[in-house]
């Protein structure tokens, strides 16, 4: 379940912590309901979920069933020739490729840049963990676990999650020394790799060797506005979905 080029691109009142003060700006609201068209297994949809909730605004969302090929209607294929999903309509822009969907809605929406900061270099270590999250972890977390959960594969190798593992490791790696992602500030990084990394954990990849992620993963559950609105039924549905279809693999 992704977005990307690659093989798996056609499948899926909280504590708030204080946050440090940031360059404001006049926020935009939507003149326009913004349609999401998305389906909640896939982590990319619900990181764009979780950004939504963190910037006010409000989604207008139609639900794509990929199981039964819904993407794949002639009316959709106009909207998006990939056939992907989430695909975002904000007036006249039609956007898809869930990194881009999150920063432009911190972008355009958000009340000050905290999410997606202007500085150049503190941007260019938000935009690292988002490349990082697509091209290393959620990927390699998909050809450990797809194949089995959707092509048919019979057993899961255990190469892949040693890849997995090591992509889990370098996560670690980055962030230790500070509460989020980047930094002491919640930015659209931590939306990305949460919506991974819970779904990692209820798919029954076993984090606690990589201490700094389960810390922050349990900041992340606590402290992410609507956290569990926007994440947890998703994570839920596809953590019955894996328990079932990888038990014994």
């Amino acid at each position: 379940i992704k977005d990307t080029r690659r093989r798996y691109h056609h499948l899926p009142e909280q504590r708030q912590l204080s946050l440090p003060t940031r360059r404001t700006q006049t926020r935009i609201k939507a003149k326009m309901p913004i349609d999401l068209y998305y389906m909640p297994l896939s982590p990319p949809c619900r990181s764009v979920l979780l950004t939504a909730k963190a910037v006010g605004v409000d989604l207008n969302l139609k639900l794509l069933d990929l199981m039964t090929k819904e993407q794949m209607k002639p009316e959709f294929v106009a909207l998006n020739p990939q056939h992907s999903v989430p695909t975002m309509v904000d007036g006249d822009l039609k956007l898809w490729e869930s990194r881009a969907i999150c920063t432009y809605l911190a972008s355009k929406y958000g009340k000050d840049d905290s999410l997606y900061p202007s500085d150049p270099k503190t941007r260019a270590l938000v935009d690292r963990l988002l490349y990082f999250d697509m091209d290393r972890l959620y990927f390699r977390f998909g050809e450990y676990v797809y194949p089995v959960m959707f092509f048919g594969q019979e057993k899961l190798d255990p190469a892949k999650l040693e890849k997995l593992h090591e992509a889990l490791g370098w996560l670690d790696g980055f962030l230790a020394g500070h509460d989020w992602a980047v930094g002491n500030s919640v930015t659209v990084a931590d939306f990305v790799l949460v919506a991974s990394v819970s779904t990692f954990e209820v798919s029954g990849i076993d984090l606690s060797k990589h201490r700094n992620v389960t810390a922050w993963l349990a900041r992340c559950k606590n402290g992410l506005r609507g956290y569990h609105e926007a994440n947890t039924p998703g994570v839920n549905d596809i953590g019955k979905m894996a328990k079932a279809k990888l038990a014994g693999k």
